[in-house]
């Protein structure tokens, strides 16, 4: 399933903990309810997601491998 992202944050490229980092800042910017497309490069990146989703209460839609990069689709929940 595809979702339709509100914002899309490309960290390609971005080594851990930034992927992170800048999607705490980029949550922030859309409505409760809005989807963030967050792409990297970084293979951590799918542990460090999974414990940031569980830590800020935001939905993790889903959590996809295109190539060489990492897709999610992060649901913003409060």
């Amino acid at each position: 399933m595809t979702y339709q992202a509100d914002q899309v944050l490309d960290c390609s490229g971005l080594s851990c903990p930034m992927p992170v980092i800048k999607t705490s800042k980029a949550i922030k910017t859309i409505e409760i309810g809005q989807i963030l497309k967050m792409i990297a490069t970084d293979p951590g990146s799918q542990a460090d997601m999974e414990a940031w989703s569980r830590q800020t209460g935001n939905e993790m839609l889903a959590s996809l491998k295109e190539g060489d990069k990492f897709v999610y689709f992060i649901k913003r929940s409060k």
